[in-house]
């Protein structure tokens, strides 16, 4: 098995532009099995392992990451037309242990230590780029493997709700078209303040979206990302909200606040960012036992979505945990970013205690 500590991974010091054209090539290596029947959404997959929304910037990506041991790979968000990623830095690492979204700001740190703040933007090349990635993924993946496609809708001046609606739906439907195994539509992105990334925090919005999008899904499994929520009554009524459009609810994008220096200056205009890493994990835990209380309180003949956790897990026993607290699946970002071989190591844990 290669050495983890040389192989290819994004380039936090460079540009999302580089990071794009310079994706490495699949690793040829012994994957280990995990045990058990595994499915995302009711489709078979051969782990419960995936990565979310953001690694993943092409189909090169999507392909080294799925040589590396993850059976769902998240395509990052996509739109219907092009959007520039916000400048560096686009991962700043920071000084936080575990963070509860009450925080006021948290402190950089010149090294990475677990979790970083995550300023993209939610960027995407042309539509006439990125369909035609899509579809060469899925013809190179392994048939087994997932290729989900996340989606935003982008909001243009003098737009009303039904025509950001529409957006997402159409974006859904080329993806779908390029051949997406899932679609997923990201309700949350905590360094965009307009409403296309705050739609979890609007129910009634968000179920406007959901059914535009799942008039155009069909039999394809459709997932909806959502930011943190700690309340019960708001995650209740998002849920609620979404039940009838929604095959999977992932979560948790994130724990949003300010970052700033050691002077107390604040990065990034003083507007928050979403914090992504191990400091994430308690907040993504809890919010995965909310979710799964609220799922079962329903009533029995309702239908109930799958829930994928992602959120500061980087081992074996993190994905033991979420999956016993309702988790159908466990997705890696920040942990698969720094470490290529996490999902190898977490797989071969898995088979020696199952």
């Amino acid at each position: 098995m290669p050495n983890s500590p040389h192989l290819p991974r994004y380039a936090r010091q460079q540009t999302y532009e580089w990071n794009y054209e310079h994706a490495p090539e699949p690793i040829d290596q012994e994957i280990p099995s995990v045990p058990g029947a595994w499915s995302f959404c009711g489709l078979p997959v051969p782990s419960p392992l995936g990565i979310p929304a953001g690694p993943l910037l092409n189909g090169k990506w999507v392909l080294y990451y799925a040589s590396l041991g993850f059976d769902v790979l998240t395509y990052k968000t996509v739109r219907t037309s092009p959007r520039a990623c916000y400048p560096l830095p686009n991962l700043q690492p920071v000084q936080a242990s575990s963070l509860k979204g009450t925080e006021s700001e948290v402190k950089l740190s010149d090294e990475m230590q677990g979790s970083w703040a995550v300023s993209f933007g939610m960027p995407s090349v042309a539509p006439d780029v990125w369909r035609r990635d899509v579809e060469w993924t899925r013809r190179q993946l392994p048939a087994e493997k997932l290729l989900s496609v996340s989606v935003v809708g982008s909001l243009q001046p003098g737009w009303a709700l039904e025509d950001l609606a529409d957006d997402y739906a159409r974006c859904a439907k080329w993806a779908i078209e390029s051949g997406a195994d899932c679609i997923e539509t990201n309700f949350s992105c905590p360094n965009v303040c307009t409403r296309d990334g705050q739609l979890y925090q609007q129910p009634e919005a968000a179920s406007l979206v959901a059914s535009r999008v799942k008039a155009v899904s069909g039999s394809i499994p459709y997932l909806i990302k959502i930011g943190h929520l700690s309340v019960k009554a708001d995650a209740s009524e998002f849920l609620q909200a979404v039940l009838p459009f929604a095959a999977g609810i992932v979560m948790t994008n994130s724990v949003a606040t300010t970052v700033v220096d050691d002077q107390g200056t604040r990065l990034f205009s003083g507007e928050q960012r979403g914090i992504c890493g191990a400091a994430t994990k308690q907040a993504s835990l809890n919010q995965l036992r909310l979710f799964t209380e609220l799922i079962s309180e329903l009533p029995a003949d309702q239908t109930r979505p799958d829930l994928i956790s992602c959120g500061g897990i980087s081992s074996a026993s993190d994905v033991q945990m979420f999956l016993a607290s309702g988790a159908n699946a466990t997705h890696l970002a920040t942990a698969a970013m720094c470490d290529p071989l996490i999902a190898c190591q977490i797989r071969k844990e898995l088979a020696a205690t199952c």
